[in-house]
């Protein structure tokens, strides 16, 4: 059966998902490993039990972690070709406002996060995604990693055959973004992201895993789809 275990860290939500192996989905904002070794250990899992890093895009609160993690686990770092030099070159990245509370909170809150935050340690991407689905049957997990821009252009989700959906920021559902399921208040191209929600949909997903805030069934967000 398969485990999911959230690993909240700040207004980030990560996810371990274990089944016959396990991975990690998204790794925070830098300097987070400590934390991520204290829920690995309260969970009984060892580090080495963890095969893949999947980010689900290259910005700055969800791939900071990443090498921190890496060096803790010896896992491989998944993300797609269109995101990896955020990571790979230390660049940090926040899209777009899409919404008039996005535009307001990305232009007040950018320059003095950018300042907090600092530079994402830098670090090679092991498996470079392309726009093609990627099996996760290898790493012991019946599901797929598939290409889902929109909030990024190079923005991934995690489908599982059991319809767990972990989506990144294709979805919020925590404040300060929203107060309920919604599309994302940032993005670099809001049409394309509806599109990647359609293809989620009908690859069966039933509960949506956001990279902010708690698990909501889908049926939340299809009516802003329209």
């Amino acid at each position: 059966m398969t485990q999911i275990i959230p690993f909240r860290s700040g207004i980030n939500t990560c996810y371990i998902v274990k089944d016959r192996g396990a991975v990690l989905i998204d790794a925070a904002t830098p300097g987070q490993g400590q934390s991520f070794s204290k829920l690995l250990s309260d969970s009984g899992i060892r580090p080495e039990e963890i095969q893949l890093i999947i980010l689900t895009h290259g910005d700055f609160d969800h791939c900071g972690s990443a090498k921190e993690i890496q060096e803790l686990t010896g896992a491989k770092i998944v993300l797609h070709e269109k995101d990896r030099t955020y990571l790979e070159e230390s660049i940090f990245h926040w899209p777009e406002g899409t919404t008039a509370w996005g535009k307001i909170s990305h232009t007040l809150f950018m320059p003095l996060v950018k300042k907090l935050i600092g530079k994402i340690p830098a670090t090679k991407v092991d498996i470079v995604m392309d726009d093609n689905d990627l099996s996760l049957k290898e790493y012991g997990l019946e599901g797929k990693i598939v290409y889902t821009p929109g909030h990024t252009y190079g923005s991934i989700s995690v489908v599982l055959e059991s319809g767990d959906a972990f989506v990144g920021c294709l979805a919020h559902n925590r404040p300060p973004f929203v107060f309920r399921p919604k599309l994302p208040i940032y993005a670099m191209n809001l049409e394309l992201l509806k599109e990647s929600w359609i293809k989620v949909i009908n690859m069966g997903a039933a509960t949506i895993y956001p990279g902010h805030g708690n698990s909501f069934p889908v049926e939340k967000i299809t009516k802003y789809l329209n």
